[in-house]
């Protein structure tokens, strides 16, 4: 059996294992595809939509190495409400004493910022998401156009549905409706998700907007399924609301666990997002690759 310490962790709802294993032990006990179906297993381990590792930097241009897999073992390339997370670890446990950090991700580097209280203690992390992607070959989606804004998809059961493609290092299908409650977010979620013109699988937002600054969002995340929040679908949503002229550059996203502020800086074409970051609970898991995995708290 391998003991690892781990800090539960949540943005907006949006839950995350976050551990550090710069040393390497924790992936020598048990592959991380392995240990996140462990882990994040609501009803035999923790509980999580994923797990984040703190990994050494590859390169002199980084801090710190963020690296993350969903709840069914699959790799993602960033996370916007796990970047909150990974930077309050960060700083609350000393790993990093400065403020702002340029971390390495799958998706590029990211650059979150804590605001700390007097204690030394988060209370929200704004983050540097960068520019979005609206380029169909790379987001990637299947289409005829150089972008597809407003595109028309034709699904399985007959019916047609409107999306804009946008990347945030990750894939993204925003659709707008005019009433939430009646979207059925995890059929059509599941199966845009899975769609063949989205080839890497995608993100989906059901966007329905407030005014012009203030969009409720509910999302189907890839490899996560339905979850209270996705930072980087946040961002999609007020690309694709800005594109399209549903609201200015900025919006508040309200989504089922909390609210993020999202600004589209068109001097840097950087998206920016501010929101919390929270510790749920610190624990030690006794893992055995054989015999399933204990916790101990």
């Amino acid at each position: 059996m391998t003991q690892i310490l781990f800090s539960k962790m949540q943005g907006i709802g949006n839950d995350f294992v976050v551990m550090d294993d710069r040393d390497g032990s924790i992936e020598a006990a048990m592959p991380y595809p392995q240990l996140a179906k462990k882990l994040c297993d609501r009803h035999f381990g923790i509980g999580a939509d994923g797990i984040i590792l703190v990994k050494d930097s590859e390169d002199d241009d980084h801090d710190i190495r963020f690296v993350i897999y969903n709840s069914d073992g699959s790799r993602a390339d960033m996370c916007g409400n796990g970047m909150r997370c990974f930077a309050k670890y960060l700083y609350e446990k000393n790993i990093i004493d400065k403020k702002q950090i340029r971390v390495q991700t799958d998706a590029g580097t990211v650059i979150p910022e804590v605001v700390a209280d007097a204690s030394g203690r988060v209370t929200s992390v704004k983050v540097d998401m960068g520019p979005p992607v609206m380029s169909c070959r790379q987001v990637p989606f299947v289409c005829d156009k150089d972008t597809a804004v407003d595109a028309s998809v034709d699904m399985a059961d007959g019916s047609t549905v409107i999306v804009t493609a946008v990347g945030m290092g990750n894939p993204h299908a925003v659709v707008f409706v005019k009433d939430l409650s009646e979207v059925d977010v995890a059929a059509q979620g599941r199966a845009l998700e899975i769609h063949p013109r989205f080839p890497a699988k995608t993100n989906v937002e059901f966007i329905q907007v407030m005014d012009d600054q203030t969009l409720k969002m509910k999302v189907w995340e890839r490899g996560a399924g339905m979850t209270l929040a996705c930072g980087t679908g946040a961002c999609a949503a007020l690309t694709a609301a800005h594109i399209t002229g549903r609201t200015g550059n900025y919006a508040t996203v309200v989504l089922d666990g909390g609210d993020l502020a999202i600004f589209w800086d068109k001097s840097t074409n950087h998206l920016i997002k501010t929101g919390p970051a929270r510790l749920v609970f610190e624990g030690v898991i006794r893992v055995s690759a054989g015999n399933g995995a204990d916790t101990e708290f």
